[in-house]
């Protein structure tokens, strides 16, 4: 029998959420549906003594769920039985235990790499700073810093790939200023940019934003300019927050949040087996998307197995992403 999971806490809004159609890192298509979302948090995921199983009432469409414990999907899904499942990614959430069971500090943090891993890092900064002429580190965290921090951020933010092909870039609406306004005016916003050049002539090149939910550093955004891609400016700035932040000695974890990548599984020092999903109410349109979806997603696998057998999958995702 699944073990009944604590909610995160209240319902959002209901808000537009797209079924996306996509090759890669490459967005080709979205169905929007009018969703609740039910988002995990990094406490409730790793919580052992969890209380009964409360989800929130589902939007006109159904429910999008973030990042729930695996073991909790059966539980989740009996409680809405008239909807249809779909879009679901399994992956490990990954997060830095920032505590004593962890690595307490930044010197035990960077000893649980390897020897070659830790050259490659310091390899990564002084090849920034040779190519960029130096580099400079900001931090942004009262209201007025978060302000000066938007200035430079979203013009990078549009940038990015994950803006230009997701969708995914910094919020650039007056809501989404208000909150990380909000966060930072009662202390819970940090953000960091990577400016590269000298005093005078630097330009932003990497954001990084961290809301924080009590003691837990939530991965929000990390994105970077593609021009300077080939010097790794989104590791080279990961790593100069974290020796920032342990430096503090006030945050439990860091959350890298839902879905994984090489980024992720790279600096975290653990992960717990999560799922994303949506339940959709079970109508015909919805049905029709859902087989859709799947249909899609099956193609794309065989496409990209052949790819792989040909020896071109590496080329095929630089082209994607474009």
């Amino acid at each position: 029998m699944n073990a009944p999971v604590k909610p995160p806490g209240p319902a959002s809004e209901i808000a537009p959420v797209g079924v996306d159609f996509t090759v890669g890192a490459r967005r080709l298509a979205s169905v929007t549906r009018s969703l609740a979302t039910w988002r995990f948090g990094l406490a409730d995921v790793l919580s052992q003594a969890c209380a009964r199983l409360c989800p929130p009432d589902p939007g006109p469409d159904g429910l999008r769920v973030l990042s729930a414990p695996q073991h909790a999907v059966p539980a989740i899904i009996a409680h809405l039985p008239d909807h249809l499942i779909g879009s679901r990614q399994d992956y490990p959430r990954h997060y830095i235990d920032m505590g004593k069971s962890g690595a307490p500090d930044f010197a035990a943090y960077m000893a649980r790499f390897s020897g070659k891993t830790r050259s490659t890092l310091r390899r990564k900064a002084r090849k920034l700073e040779s190519e960029a002429g130096g580099f400079h580190v900001s931090e942004h965290r009262t209201p007025r810093e978060i302000e000066r921090f938007l200035e430079l951020a979203l013009p990078l933010s549009a940038r990015t790939y994950q803006a230009r092909l997701l969708d995914a870039g910094l919020p650039d609406t007056p809501g989404a200023r208000r909150v990380m306004l909000e966060a930072a005016e009662a202390g819970a916003m940090h953000c960091f940019l990577l400016h590269a050049g000298s005093q005078g002539g630097r330009r932003a090149i990497a954001y990084l934003v961290l809301p924080v939910e009590g003691r837990v550093l939530v991965y929000a955004h990390l994105g970077y300019d593609p021009d300077w891609a080939r010097v790794s400016p989104g590791t080279v700035l990961q790593l100069e927050a974290l020796e920032r932040l342990y430096a503090e000695a006030r945050f439990t974890h860091f959350d890298f949040t839902e879905g994984d990548g090489k980024h992720k599984a790279m600096f975290a020092t653990n992960g717990v087996p999560c799922a994303s999903f949506v339940l959709l109410k079970a109508t015909p349109a919805n049905r029709a998307l859902l087989a859709s979806r799947a249909g899609f997603d099956g193609a794309v696998a065989g496409v990209k197995a052949l790819a792989a057998r040909l020896g071109v999958l590496a080329g095929a995702r630089s082209l994607i992403r474009g």
